[in-house]
């Protein structure tokens, strides 16, 4: 058990590099509004979370994705909502990769857990969009024009991300299980596991969000 706990922080650590390093590799593209990107983070993002897991993918491509968020100035202040925005995504692609109920193609699988990360973070990042620029006083016109923009070069980065980590995954998974990540890359979620404990997970993600967006809105006045 200790072993497996010390190699979770390693993988958490290692990935979480990943995700800050690979958020570089970018082209910025102003909106008139916002600065949107096409960028390459959110490969190992959802890489981390099909070879490690829910917890540890969330906060691997959460702890990365802000960090790079926080170094830069016109991202600092949507550092805390980057971090959420990303752990979901990492979470989710993570979580129901380790699940026990499982499509029988594993190349289905896993894609299928790739996109549906990408779709919550994308949902997540353009609702964040349109809701600040509306707070912030904007007409409903021009909040639709930045979140279209920003939907537009999220889709390009979910193909993107998508098409990378899986083969990636399925490149590195056979790999690592001959390596200390061993138990991390062959874990499955336990059955016991209570549904109720996810309601409870959810509603709290949801309000930390919200005053995420709260502080993001509120700095920018």
């Amino acid at each position: 058990m200790k072993n497996k706990k010390l190699a979770t922080i390693v993988a958490v650590g290692l990935m979480a590099a990943l995700c800050f390093v690979g958020n570089y590799l970018q082209i910025k593209i102003p909106n008139g509004v916002l600065i949107t990107r096409i960028h390459f983070g959110n490969v190992p993002c959802l890489l981390a979370g099909l070879l490690f897991g829910g917890i540890p993918g969330g906060l691997a491509a959460g702890i990365g994705s802000g960090l790079y968020d926080l170094l830069d100035p016109v991202y600092i202040i949507s550092s805390p909502v980057t971090f959420l925005n990303k752990f979901a995504m990492g979470f989710l692609a993570g979580y129901l990769a380790k699940s026990e109920k499982r499509l029988k193609n594993e190349t289905a699988h896993i894609l299928l857990c790739a996109i549906i990360g990408q779709l919550a973070y994308i949902v997540l990042y353009v609702g964040k969009t349109y809701l600040s620029q509306r707070l912030l006083g904007y007409e409903v016109g021009t909040a639709l024009s930045a979140s279209a923009m920003n939907l537009l070069t999220s889709s390009v980065n979910a193909v993107i991300s998508v098409a990378v980590s899986a083969p990636l995954y399925f490149a590195l998974q056979k790999p690592l299980k001959a390596t200390y990540f061993r138990d991390l890359v062959a874990q499955r979620n336990k059955r016991s596991e209570k549904w109720y404990l996810y309601v409870i997970v959810g509603a709290v993600f949801i309000a930390l969000l919200a005053l995420a967006v709260w502080f993001n809105v509120i700095n920018k006045k």
